[in-house]
């Protein structure tokens, strides 16, 4: 059965995004450092993409106007509005349960929780998450939109790997 993947960057103090939203903080120690980490495996593994408008929207506003980063995979914007979609890419108002229901019981590869911290939530509080791939900048934020919500019960993790590159740390967890 395939994989849901939270694959996600946050600072040091838990945070994915200033308070408005910005990611212009996000990134290692150096501008210039050519090691990108393990985004670009990651994502080779990846069939499929969950995410909320509000990630939707930054990506295709902000950051890379113009020009879907995700063509190689299907897409999916879980959301109540009407948008331009790009080819590859579904809107649905399903609730987050069904949709990976859905997609798991297809072929593919990983299925990437891509963001923001509402869907990330609703994914976790779900008990949906099979792996946490975290990329720790080397940034104390102090304020803005934290990836985890308070939870009734902790939840228990075992470490399958670490990497460090460029002041970044990727920690990468399973639910015992």
């Amino acid at each position: 059965m395939r994989n849901v993947v939270l694959f996600i960057a946050m600072s040091l103090d838990g945070y994915i995004a200033s308070p408005d939203g910005g990611i212009d903080w996000l990134g290692g120690e150096s501008a210039e450092a050519s090691d990108f980490g393990s985004y670009e495996r990651f994502i080779a593994g990846v069939s499929d993409i969950v995410m909320g408008y509000n990630t939707y929207r930054q990506l295709t506003t902000e950051l890379m106007p113009g020009a879907w980063p995700y063509d190689k995979q299907k897409s999916y914007v879980l959301t109540h509005r009407e948008v331009e979609t790009e080819a590859g890419m579904e809107l649905t108002q399903e609730p987050i349960e069904a949709l990976l229901a859905r997609l798991k019981a297809q072929p593919g590869g990983e299925i990437w929780i891509c963001g923001g911290a509402n869907v990330v939530n609703q994914a976790l509080r779900a008990g949906l998450i099979d792996r946490f791939h975290i990329n720790v900048m080397p940034t104390i934020r102090g304020a803005g939109i934290r990836l985890f919500d308070a939870l009734e019960q902790p939840i228990p993790l075992r470490l399958l790997s670490t990497e460090h590159y460029n002041g970044i740390v990727d920690l990468v967890y399973a639910p015992r």
